[in-house]
């Protein structure tokens, strides 16, 4: 294809080139070819780019000023590079939390990198759970011609590729950090099968860095053979040696009795290890929610009908786009003015019947002047027991259980987190627990008192008696600058009565004292053997000479020999405090156990919200991901993504009515 320079300017920059309207070659010019042609050897096709934008003239000596110029011409449409480099906002910060508000960021030049774009797609696919073949869809296709043409759009095979290789590489990183850092690391694990039947466990790491600040990495997400407790512990043990941790403080799993088995093998592995704390004792942590979970379903075994007849009204009004809007104009005309739309639960989640429950009960006048707008409604929902719309009574005995799951739904809340400390709430979450319940149980009601009864029996299968919790639960109260042993001797008279407090409260102070001894023993063994160490290398430079006692020191050792001078620890200097001002450099082993304990995760909802994750991951169109690339997609991405808030159903189909409001 030609190119249309102007041609002034062409020859003032090379006279030589012209364009191929030239004059014609006259019959002297001819002659001398003829006689010159004989001696030269035969010409060869030009292989030079320029010859692609101009014609080629017989007495053309050069290309190179050519070249100059088609690479420097502005008015050249082929020429992709500029001569002045580009700049790139680069974000920093918000002026406001949540990421809205005024950017903060700083200046920065700008060059294109195939490589760098390359990473960031993958990065995009990974955190955004986008599919493989994303990079081939048409829509994305323009879009980067438009904004990138000079993208090379790699092929879905290179973009699978591309992630792996940066979860490798991320893997590479947090290997290190863990391996860096000198607390000990707690455990959260738990199993789901996929859509591909495969059986899957996921191990999340929890730890606190040298800022105490928690920090929360799924370290694995592979598939296992079975749901046995031996297989489950093999394949734990298998996790932990591959990342290099042999430092475990606790392992938090549901109460499932293959569980107790795999925690049985993974104590024997890692006492053999040699970095355990008591022997692991207080390595076996339950979940909490787990727990909760089945004192509730107990609890709601009687009295299901109502909630049925719920159900069913709610599914009726939810079928039907029309029936849904005539459901709106009969609580306009009601007057009811709620934000929170009808939702439909799972009928073996219990969390879900509370929202679905809490839902309906704002809109019960609403549902009986539905019945008269739809006569179709009491007929379709008849049932052998008769009328299944709920009734006064009914609607009554509905707002009692949403009143008695609500105390439930907000624990499981606050005990779920996984970005913020929850051992140290355990204890006063199950003393809390346990007062309810109690409280139900002596009640007037007798429907209130059946259910509080009924869950009060499986609360005290699992935290009836003291001696079978673990002592973590306590000791993180002790440790907790808000509570100490006060509130220990407080929780234990109102629990358990004002005759076993005494006794509970020394063996609590024992159960504290007796883990910070054995901190306490590894700590100076570890200092020991560095000890060791430096001496060994100063024998063997010969150049130092072993340094004399200070006067003071030798005085504070003859006062410990002769038991004059008590040695206190670090612990009962915090225990004695009223006002903590926590100093790691004061308080140097009990700052380590502390930590520690702080990471103990009191639930598997770490774990299985990777559940959720692999879920959308493995969805229908994707089932025949491997199990290598799930485990890649769902760890990087637990890794990389900035922002851990995933919406709720509820929240969503809020947003979408609001934006069905404003298109109308």
């Amino acid at each position: 294809m030609e190119n249309k320079y102007a041609f002034a300017e062409l020859r003032e920059h090379n006279p030589l080139l012209i364009l191929s309207n030239q004059p014609p070659i006259t019959s002297s010019q001819t002659e001398v070819e003829e006689a010159t042609s004989k001696t030269k050897r035969k010409s060869m096709k030009p292989r030079s780019t320029v010859w692609d934008h101009f014609t080629k003239v017989v007495d053309n000596t050069g290309t190179q000023k050519g070249k100059n110029h088609m690479f420097a011409c502005i008015k050249n449409p082929h020429s992709m590079t500029t001569r002045q480099s580009q700049l790139s906002l680069q974000p920093t910060c918000s002026t406001q939390e949540g990421g809205g508000g005024t950017q903060i960021g700083t200046l920065s030049s700008w060059h294109f990198d195939q490589n760098v774009l390359r990473q960031k797609l993958a990065k995009m696919i990974i955190v955004d759970e986008l599919p493989f073949m994303f990079v081939e869809g048409e829509g994305f296709r323009e879009w980067v011609e438009y904004t990138q043409p000079r993208f090379r759009i790699p092929s879905r095979w290179t973009v699978s590729r591309d992630c792996y290789d940066l979860y490798l590489e991320e893997r590479k990183k947090l290997k290190k950090k863990i391996q860096k850092t000198s607390q000990r690391v707690c455990i959260t694990s738990d199993t789901w099968t996929s859509l591909q039947r495969i059986n899957y466990m996921c191990v999340t790491a929890h730890f606190i860095n040298d800022n105490w600040t928690l920090q929360k990495k799924i370290i694995n997400f592979c598939p296992i053979t079975s749901h046995k407790g031996d297989d489950i512990g093999m394949a734990i043990e298998s996790c932990l040696l591959n990342w290099g941790i042999k430092r475990v403080f606790t392992i938090t799993v549901d109460n499932a009795s293959s569980n107790d088995v795999a925690i049985s093998y993974l104590k024997k592995k890692i006492n053999a290890w040699g970095f355990s704390i008591l022997n692991c004792k207080y390595l076996h942590m339950r979940c909490i929610a787990h727990i909760i979970n089945l004192v509730v379903v107990d609890g709601m075994k009687d009295g299901l009908t109502p909630i049925k007849k719920v159900r069913d009204a709610v599914r009726y009004i939810r079928q039907s786009p029309a029936r849904l809007q005539r459901f709106k104009a009969c609580c306009e005309m009601e007057g009811i003015q709620s934000k929170s739309s009808l939702c439909l639960d799972v009928s073996t989640r219990w969390n879900s019947t509370y929202l679905m429950l809490s839902s309906a009960l704002k809109f019960e006048n609403a549902f009986d002047r539905y019945a008269t707008v739809d006569p179709y409604f009491k007929i379709d929902l008849q049932s052998c027991e008769g009328d299944s719309v709920p009734d006064s009574l009914e609607w009554e005995y509905i707002g009692k259980i949403v009143e008695f799951l609500g105390h439930f739904y907000e624990l499981t809340l606050r005990i779920s987190g996984s970005r913020y400390v929850t051992s140290n709430i355990i204890f006063d979450e199950i003393s809390s627990v346990d007062c309810l319940l109690q409280e139900w149980k002596s009640s007037n009601d007798l429907e209130l008192s059946c259910m509080g009864e009924k869950m009060k029996l499986k609360f005290d299968k699992y935290w009836g008696d003291p001696d079978k919790m673990n002592k973590i639960i306590y000791i993180a109260v002790v440790v907790d600058p808000r509570y100490k042993l006060e509130f220990m001797h407080f929780a234990l008279s109102t629990v358990y009565g004002k005759e076993k407090d005494t006794e509970l409260a020394k063996k609590v102070k024992l159960f504290v004292y007796e883990l910070f001894d054995d901190y306490k023993r590894i700590f100076q063994s570890e200092n020991a053997n560095e000890h060791i160490e430096n001496v060994s290398e100063s024998i063997e430079e010969g150049t130092k000479k072993k340094p004399r006692m200070r006067l003071g020191h030798q005085f504070m050792q003859h006062k410990i020999e002769i038991g004059e001078a008590k040695n206190k620890s670090d612990l009962d200097s915090y225990l004695n405090e009223d006002i903590l001002k926590m100093n790691a450099n004061r308080f140097l082993i009990l700052s380590h156990m502390v930590k520690d304990i702080l990471a103990v995760h009191i639930s598997t909802v770490a774990s299985e919200s990777a559940f959720s994750t692999g879920g959308r991951v493995l969805d229908c169109f994707r089932s025949s991901l491997t199990p290598k690339i799930v485990e890649a997609l769902i760890c990087t991405q637990d890794w990389l993504r900035k922002s851990q808030h995933h919406k709720s159903i509820e929240e969503q189909i809020a947003d979408l009515e609001r934006l069905e409001e404003c298109m109308y």
